[in-house]
């Protein structure tokens, strides 16, 4: 939001800097975001004086061209070489001198140096009006009244006064601030002084010849709708000051009646909307609903179509505007517009919020009503709008003002205890201190007593509706910076499980980032469209966007997103981890789950001379899975193929019923969804269920044997469907003490094996604790080895 110090200062009258003001705002909570010093022309005329022209000769070397001495007010005249035809003695001129910088209305700036000109010397310029960007003039040099003082500055005599601009960065909840009026009432607020209101009691009806009959059908989306009918203006450019004032705000002209209504929205926080009068057929303005699929021109000349919950303010034959959101191509005012029907309303704003959101409009007036406007201070935008357009406009009054107000809004109730702001905020505040602090915000005092206050709050501050709101208030007010620091912090201790979620999660994270990953943290918010089972989805009623509609089912499109980004951005070789929720509608109920995800893609090492690069595999996942798996001291799982639509191919891991991970590589639809267009290896964890899990194991120390460990190899023959993961189960089972270890390390496949089989070779490691193993016990260990691979999986010893 953008607000001028200028206009600022004509509510509240105060020598406070422009820095100084921000720093209040900033601390009572409309956080400025910058502050920009705005030139009411570029420039600012500096280096640009007045002077007095005593002398206007012919240049002695060119026709078109004169010789002036000009007074500028300092110890010499200067001797300026003028090309306009108008120049002559006795003038009183704009100078600028040698060293300035001029900034015309077209063009580029320059800077005006010592020079000759055709053998004359030329010390300045007398300028145009668009030469320093006053006006597009270029007739001649300007010629000022005999009441301009010779040596003044330009920027005085032109009375151009410097603002300020402020961005703040307004959060939704202060729509009482949306204005300069709003923002004037915190500064007067914080210092204790008044607010100037525009006043309006000039307002008067000069007849009630041009009167529009208002009707009101949906009273719930439109509480309060009031209006005026003024005939008899002149739709024109605005004037300067009006111009000027929506400049630095950053908003366009237009002309002067749609200005006005502009300068309004942004001077009390009401939007209105001006209706080209004559355009209203049937003399009629209906406020209410209009028929599904009904189609709407607006503005900017895109044809819609309209919801029947959109709220549409219709003449008696057609809909002439979205209320509060956007004007209709064919009711507004134009240069032939001689009568207007302007209107100021209350509108519900969950309404607009809805129909802004369907037609994915966002205008200052939606932006307004969404948050909630003043009820009860339509009539007065009104008025003040009205009274505007007659000074620059011209026109009469020409209908009394219709104000439909079926269900006043009264001001919320709020009962204040003083024990309560002083446990809410940690200090002692005087009772007088707070009673000062509740009146500078314009909130009444019905009732006090020795325990607190009854207070009847406007209904502008929408956000201000509860005991805590109020106390909110009163410490923006107070300062936050007043509220001292304690010496000494007392607290509990709180015994939790251990591990503790937390600590699991960093010592997960120290793992992964150690090992080159990097951690992401994504949006929980995403599009229904990477949804597999969008019945399950949990769906956004009021998304931000169509990419923003769900909440995520998975982490794994996160991810995805994350390494299209890279990819795009030449970084496709990338090793990533998240730990996030995901969220599911299971059994009409909403579920929340903590998921750990790790993906990697692109080369599995960076390039190097002595070793070419070699792209990631599934191997280098199920590598850091197993050390996840390992570090958390989880034993005895069971290995499956992957079920799980997202992946071509992979694995998962169980321990008895609970999935604990599955992980593979993500199939092409997924990436083509996400726009990936290289191979990713993704792992999906149940973070909850691993951490259950990790809690009950201890990590018990055991000492390290003395005795040495042997290694035995066995190649056997297998059926192609027998995985190594049932031989390294039956290995296991048979010898349970002193076998420590079962790796595979050569596998093949090919046409000297039968049909339908495949070679594994498989190493043993045997240890015992206690002796050392001799040949005769490990011959033994091996031929029941060899045995029960054979009844188990069918596996022929090859010699």
């Amino acid at each position: 939001m953008k607000i001028s110090y200028n206009w600022l200062k004509e509510f509240i009258q105060t020598d406070k800097t422009p820095e100084e003001i921000s720093q209040i705002l900033t601390g009572i909570g409309l956080e400025v975001e910058s502050l920009e010093r705005v030139q009411a022309v570029p420039g600012g005329l500096e280096g640009l004086v007045i002077g007095y022209v005593k002398e206007a000769v012919q240049h002695p070397n060119a026709d078109r061209l004169r010789v002036t001495k000009v007074d500028v007010g300092g110890a010499e005249d200067l001797q300026v070489v003028c090309g306009a035809a108008n120049v002559a003695a006795g003038q009183k001129v704009v100078v600028a001198t040698v060293g300035a910088t001029v900034y015309p209305t077209e063009g580029e700036p320059f800077k005006i140096n010592k020079s000759k000109i055709r053998g004359e010397v030329s010390e300045g310029m007398i300028c145009a009006e668009d030469e320093i960007g006053l006006g597009h003039s270029h007739d001649g040099i300007m010629v000022l009244g005999e009441d301009a003082v010779t040596g003044a500055l330009a920027k005085d005599h032109f009375k151009l006064n410097d603002d300020f601009l402020y961005e703040i960065g307004l959060t939704p909840n202060r729509a009482d601030a949306a204005s300069h009026l709003g923002t004037a009432r915190d500064i007067a607020a914080f210092l204790k002084i008044k607010v100037n209101m525009p006043d309006v009691s000039a307002f008067k009806v000069d007849s009630t010849s041009g009167a529009i009959e208002v009707i009101v059908e949906n009273t719930e989306a439109a509480p309060r709708y009031s209006g005026v009918v003024i005939t008899g203006i002149t739709v024109k450019e605005s004037p300067k000051w009006l111009k000027e004032r929506l400049a630095v705000i950053g908003v366009r002209s237009i002309n002067n009646i749609v200005d006005v209504t502009n300068f309004v929205l942004h001077d009390l926080g009401q939007p209105l909307h001006a209706f080209d009068a004559d355009k209203i057929k049937g003399d009629k303005v209906i406020v209410k609903t209009v028929a599904e699929g009904t189609l709407f021109k607006t503005l900017d000349d895109a044809e819609r179509k309209l919801s029947s919950a959109d709220l549409m303010i219709c003449n008696a034959e057609e809909p002439m505007c979205i209320g509060g959101v956007f004007g209709g191509i064919d009711s507004g005012v134009t240069e032939s517009t001689t009568s207007i029907f302007l209107e100021s309303a209350y509108f519900n704003p969950v309404s607009v919020r809805k129909t802004a959101k369907r037609h994915g409009l966002k205008t200052d007036s939606s932006f307004r009503f969404e948050r909630g406007t003043d009820p009860n201070g339509t009539v007065y935008a009104l008025k003040r709008a009205a009274l505007l357009i007659q000074q620059i406009a011209g026109g009469t009054i020409a209908s009394d003002v219709v104000d439909i107000y079926p269900s006043p809004v009264e001001p919320f109730e709020v009962e204040l205890f003083y024990s309560n702001v002083i446990r809410l905020i940690g200090q002692h505040i005087p009772h007088d201190e707070i009673k000062a602090i509740v009146a500078a915000l314009d909130i009444e005092i019905v009732n006090e007593s020795a325990e607190g206050l009854l207070l009847k709050v406007h209904p502008y501050r929408v956000d201000v509706t509860r005991e805590v709101d109020v106390i909110e208030e009163i410490l923006r007010i107070y300062g936050y910076n007043n509220i001292s620091i304690p010496t000494q912090i007392r607290a509990s201790l709180n015994t939790s499980q251990r591990p503790e979620r937390d600590t699991v999660q960093n010592m997960l994270s120290d793992l992964l980032s150690a090992n080159g990953f990097n951690e992401i943290l994504s949006n929980s918010l995403t599009k229904l469209a990477y949804s597999s089972e969008p019945d399950k989805a949990v769906k956004i009623l009021n998304p931000l966007s169509s990419d923003l509609d769900a909440m995520r089912q998975s982490l794994l499109f996160s991810g995805l997103e994350a390494i299209a980004y890279n990819q795009n951005r030449k970084n496709p070789d990338l090793k990533l981890y998240e730990f996030g929720k995901v969220y599911n509608m299971v059994d009409d109920k909403y579920t929340e789950t903590q998921r750990f995800a790790i993906f990697i893609t692109g080369a599995n090492t960076g390039e190097q001379w002595a070793q070419k690069q070699s792209p990631v595999s599934f191997y280098n996942l199920k590598a850091i899975v197993d050390g996840i798996i390992e570090k958390l001291n989880i034993k005895d799982l069971v290995v499956t193929d992957a079920t799980c639509s997202k992946l071509t191919y992979g694995l998962q891991y169980h321990r008895g019923s609970k999935q604990l991970v599955k992980f593979g590589a993500v199939n092409s639809t997924a990436l083509k969804k996400a726009d990936v267009d290289k191979e990713v290896f993704y792992a999906d964890f149940n973070f909850d269920t691993l951490l259950s899990i990790a809690r009950k194991n201890k990590i018990v120390y055991q000492e390290v044997s003395k005795f040495p460990a042997v290694r035995r190899d066995l190649s056997m023959l297998v059926d192609r469907g027998v995985t190594f993961e049932e031989i390294k189960n039956v290995a296991l089972k048979t010898e349970r003490k002193l076998l420590k270890d079962v790796n595979v390390f050569d596998v093949y496949q090919g046409d000297k094996l039968p049909a339908g089989k495949k070679s594994y070779a498989v190493s043993f490691i045997l240890q015992d604790a206690e002796k050392t193993l001799v040949d005769k016990a490990i011959d033994a260990i091996m031929q029941k080895l060899i045995f029960n691979l054979g009844k188990e999986v069918g596996a022929e010893i090859r010699k």
